[in-house]
Formats: structure tokens, sequence, C-alpha cells
């Protein structure tokens, strides 16, 4: 038997649904620990705030939390995208090769039909637009009532709010229902 006799549409489909899998655990953890190091890196800052007494440095926060966030916001959607395209693609072509009856890889649905998904996941974008969203605007608010406001900073937080708002818009559009 050659190597090329070895190789099957289902073992390629098999090794690729494996690589998913892989891909997927590693962004999940990617995911998570952005979300622990944004939350580290605010209170860090506000720290910093506090202790010089300089509200300009809070104007760090709403930067910090565009570029964490959008990063997290990809890696959430990426996640999704690998579910997606196992139940949708991946799965069927596997059944249809094998001749199985229904599902291949049943949890790739199964765990989405909880009943308490839906609140999970509005509970989680709570979570991500307090963390992303949120947070920053309340920081450059804090800087907008500070004695520190100069034209120059009072410039660049003014254009925060709109990369904070898109960002906030793309949370809400990726937002699975």
């Amino acid at each position: 038997m050659t190597a090329t006799e070895d190789v099957t549409e289902s073992r390629l489909l098999l090794t690729e649904y494996d690589r998913l899998k892989e891909e997927q655990k590693t962004r999940i953890g990617f995911r998570d620990n952005l979300l622990y190091f944004t939350l580290a890196a605010v209170t860090a800052v506000v720290a910093i705030t506090v202790e010089s007494g300089q509200a300009q440095v809070l104007l760090a926060v709403p930067v910090v939390c565009v570029v964490l966030g959008w990063t997290y916001l990809v890696n959430d959607e990426k996640i999704s995208a690998v579910g997606c395209y196992i139940r949708d693609r991946l799965g069927p072509r596997l059944a249809e090769l094998s001749g199985a009856h229904g599902a291949v890889f049943g949890w790739e649905t199964y765990h989405r039909d909880d009943a308490t998904r839906t609140t999970r996941k509005r509970l989680q974008l709570g979570v991500d637009l307090f963390t992303y969203v949120a947070v920053p605007v309340i920081c450059v608010a804090a800087f907008w009532c500070s004695s520190t406001v100069r034209p120059l900073l009072l410039i660049v937080s003014l254009a925060q709010i709109p990369a904070l708002a898109v960002l906030g818009w793309q949370f809400l559009r990726y937002a699975e229902r």
C-alpha cells in the first residue's frame, strides 16, 4: 500500500476537524485571557492615574480597550466561524461519505440547544460591552471632568468616542443570537 492509497477524503476531513478543534481551543483560551488582561491593564491605568493625580493618563484606557477589544472580537468571531463550518460543511460531508444517519459531530449542535444559551449569550454581550466600551467611556468622562483638560487632549478624547462606538457596534453586530 502506498502513501497515497492511505489518503482518503474521510481521513482528510477528520484531520481537518482535529486541526480546526485545536485552533478553536487555542483561540478560546486566548480570547478568555484577553478579558483578564484588559481588566488588569485598566486597573493599572486607573491606579497610575490615582497615584499620579494626572487624569490625562485615563485616555490610555480607550486605546487599550479598542485594541484588545478588537482582538477579542476577531478571535470570538473565528471561534464561532469554526463551529459553523463544522456544523454546516464538514459534518454533513463526513455524514455523506460514511453513510451515517444524522449529524456526525453531535456536540457541535447539541450544546447550542441549551435552554439558557440565549440568556448566557446576552449576559456575555453585556460583559463585553461594559468591559470594552462602557469602562473606557467612563474614563473619558472622568478626564473631561478633571481640571487637566487641554485642547489637544480634548481632541484626542473626542476622537476616542467614535472609535469606541464603532467597537460597540461591532460587538452588537457579531453577537450570536
